[in-house]
């Protein structure tokens, strides 16, 4: 169903620049009311600090594989988004995770060998450029407030993100990932649809954990955060039935034939 981006790029990325004060002295910041990319995205990068607020409109999950990411699943199938139209604006209600409203901006290393952070962008995102309309991002040769406002979100989604690596790593050590599956029975199919290809919390472990390792988890958040997940995961069928409904749900298997009688 979903695994953690592979690729040199992160997802939505097609290229990046260092923001500059000499090369986009004369860059402009514009709204756009739609984001194309969003599309064909069923699964979205979650931070912890987002658990909460997401929860009540889509499923919370975990990337298959060792390094394991939380993911909003927008869609259980690949290539389907329920909350988006065609042109990639919103639905209706609808929670956007940061990681999407972070684009086209991050924070970036410019060298392997260094720990610094840059501000950069993606130049392919028609919300940033030359044009005349919108927000400068520089006056008088400085960072304007827009770019200001852009770089604190940005480093707060690094330390978001952080946190969240933290989180995954005590779920590992703890062994209380397991691999997630979620099986949909229709009434005009005769199979049920199963649904693979990730992780999520064992609840049977975790009610099997010893008091003092209950306690940890307690007292340092990350209980509420599991529950949030196991919470999220009834809208699982919710997701199914919107997809269904757009015209975008799974293509049902013809039963087995039954053998001829006698």
């Amino acid at each position: 169903m979903a695994s953690a981006p592979a690729n040199n790029l992160p997802i939505f990325y097609n290229d990046l620049l260092p923001l500059s004060s000499v090369d986009h002295i004369d860059f402009h910041s514009r709204t756009v009311d739609a984001a194309p990319f969003l599309v064909s995205q069923h699964a979205v990068p979650l931070t912890i600090d987002e658990f909460v607020s997401a929860q009540r409109f889509v499923p919370i999950i975990f990337s298959s594989g060792a390094d394991s990411v939380p993911l909003a699943l927008m869609g259980l199938n690949e290539g389907v988004n329920v909350f988006v139209d065609d042109e990639g604006k919103l639905r209706g209600p609808a929670y956007v995770p940061a990681y999407v409203r972070r684009y086209p901006w991050m924070l970036a290393k410019l060298r392997p060998d260094s720990e610094e952070l840059s501000l950069c962008f993606d130049p392919t995102s028609s919300a940033i450029g030359a044009f005349e309309e919108g927000t400068a991002l520089f006056q008088d040769g400085k960072p304007s407030e827009l770019t200001q406002g852009v770089l604190k979100f940005c480093e707060d989604f690094e330390q978001a993100a952080a946190r969240t690596s933290q989180f995954v790593r005590e779920l590992q050590e703890m062994d209380l990932l397991m691999d997630g599956e979620v099986s949909i029975q229709t009434p005009v199919n005769e199979q049920p649809f199963v649904y693979r290809g990730f992780r999520m919390i064992n609840e049977e472990k975790l009610r099997d954990m010893r008091g003092d390792q209950l306690r940890k988890i307690n007292q340092n958040g990350m209980l509420p955060l599991i529950y949030a997940h196991l919470f999220s995961l009834q809208l699982m069928r919710e997701i199914f039935e919107t997809q269904v409904s757009q015209g975008k749900g799974p293509i049902a298997l013809p039963a087995a034939p039954q053998p001829a009688e006698a």
